[in-house]
């Protein structure tokens, strides 16, 4: 284990720590530590950084609820940058947003490599950005209603291929339910970590086993 006087602060007493989701990997956020900020971090196991521009300490949800609860703190080779990876309580950005990175400078024209969490990010751009001509846009312009009943007629046509053991078209109906079960999900305010600590939550196995009645 690293000793906080082994690591390098600047000649302001700060070092940057950038914080990661660690569910995903996900960066969330870049601020700053210093000694104290980081000694109050390990102890309370929660993020606590140096605000430059109030010069104060700040405990991360104190205000909003949205605590970042620690799970490790590396330092980098050079000692002089820390890597915290947290499991989140809520957005790590003020404006609401899951991360403080979001204005792209420049990205590559090659294809990105897909993931649901970009996916649900796209749905809702689409919701708080209208963007013309959009489909998603216009399920979330329509409301609820309507978007209830596209996810109904899209689990009718999974049903159907299914039935019909058409495995090519059954994918292309599920992908299709999953896109407007997102869309829903945006909607009510639900994110992918919601469920995915819904079905952690049962990983118990059922035990209970049925007994045919002795005749």
């Amino acid at each position: 284990m690293l000793n906080i006087d082994e690591l390098k602060f600047d000649e302001k007493g700060l070092i940057p720590a950038i914080v990661v989701d660690a569910e995903n990997g996900k960066v969330l956020m870049m601020a700053y530590m210093n000694r104290e900020s980081l000694k109050i971090s390990m102890e309370k196991g929660l993020t606590c950084f140096w605000s430059r521009s109030r010069q104060e300490l700040w405990l991360k949800g104190e205000t909003s609820g949205n605590y970042q609860h620690i799970v490790s703190i590396t330092a980098d080779c050079d000692r002089d940058t820390l890597l915290v990876k947290v499991e989140k309580d809520g957005p790590a950005c003020h404006t609401g947003n899951e991360t403080c990175f979001n204005d792209v400078i420049w990205e590559s024209d090659e294809l990105h490599e897909f993931t649901y969490e970009g996916l649900m990010e796209l749905i809702a751009g689409r919701k708080t950005e209208k963007k013309e001509g959009s489909y998603t846009t216009y399920l979330f312009e329509k409301g609820l209603d309507k978007i209830l009943k596209k996810v109904g007629e899209e689990t009718t046509e999974v049903i159907i291929a299914a039935k019909d053991k058409d495995k090519k078209n059954t994918i292309y109906e599920i992908a299709d339910l999953t896109y407007h079960v997102m869309v829903l999900m945006i909607e009510a305010g639900i994110s992918l970590d919601d469920i995915h600590k819904e079905l952690a939550s049962r990983h118990v196995i059922d035990h209970k086993v049925k007994q045919e009645k002795m005749v």
